[in-house]
C-alpha cells in the first residue's frame, strides 16, 4: 500500500536538496501530484496475476495463442525512471486458455511495480506457467529505458530485448523460431 506523505516529505526533501524553494508557486502541488502518480504507476506491488489468470475457458485446439505488441511502462529499480515498449506472450494451451485481455492485465501487474526488465520477462513467464498450466510459455519483452536515453551513456532510441522460456518453449528450437517469425511480423 502506498503511503502518499511520505512520498510527499520525500519530494520536498528531494527538491530541497536539489536546490529548489518548494514555496515556489508551480512547486506546491508537486508533492500530491507525484505522490497520486506513484499510487498509480506503482499500482502492481499489491496485486497477484493469479486474479486475473484465474478465470480459463477450455479449448481443444493446442496449437500456439500469441498476443503481441501488449504496450507497457515501468519503472527501473535502480534509477527509478521509466522504461517502455512492448511485450509479446505466447503459449501452447493444455485444454485451458485465459482470455487474451488477460495476458494484458498480467504484463501490467508486473510492470507497475520498480523493475527490472529481465525480470518482469520471467515472472510473467512464470505467472502463465503457474496459474494456465500451458505446454509452454515465451515471452519477449523489447524496451527503451530512460537511464540509457537521459542519463549516463545517452543512447536515444536503443532497446533491450529480454527473451524467457518454459517448458516445451525451451525444449524445442521449432517452436521458438516459430514464435520469432510471427512476432517481427
Amino acid at each position: 500500500m502506498v503511503d502518499r506523505e511520505k512520498i510527499e516529505q520525500a519530494v520536498c526533501l528531494l527538491l530541497e536538496g536539489i536546490g529548489e524553494d518548494v514555496q515556489r508557486e508551480g512547486l506546491l502541488e508537486t508533492p500530491k501530484r507525484i505522490a497520486k502518480m506513484y499510487e498509480e504507476i506503482c499500482s502492481g506491488m499489491d496485486e497477484d496475476a493469479g486474479e486475473h489468470l484465474g478465470k480459463t475457458f477450455t479449448a481443444e485446439n493446442n496449437e500456439m495463442v500469441l498476443e503481441k505488441d501488449i504496450t507497457f511502462y515501468s519503472m527501473c529499480e535502480h534509477h527509478m525512471l521509466p522504461f517502455f515498449g512492448k511485450v509479446h506472450i505466447a503459449y501452447i494451451p493444455d485444454g485451458r486458455v485465459a482470455g487474451l485481455s488477460k495476458l494484458a492485465r498480467t504484463v501490467e501487474v508486473y510492470a507497475r511495480r520498480l523493475q527490472l526488465q529481465e525480470q518482469m520477462t520471467a515472472q510473467i513467464a512464470d505467472a502463465l506457467m503457474e496459474h494456465l498450466k500451458p505446454k509452454g510459455v515465451m515471452v519477449m519483452a523489447e524496451a527503451e529505458h530512460m537511464c540509457m536515453t537521459m542519463r549516463g551513456i545517452k543512447k536515444p532510441g536503443s532497446k533491450t530485448v529480454s527473451v524467457v522460456t518454459r517448458g516445451i518453449f525451451k525444449e524445442d528450437e521449432k517452436f521458438q523460431n516459430m514464435f520469432l517469425n510471427l512476432v517481427k511480423d
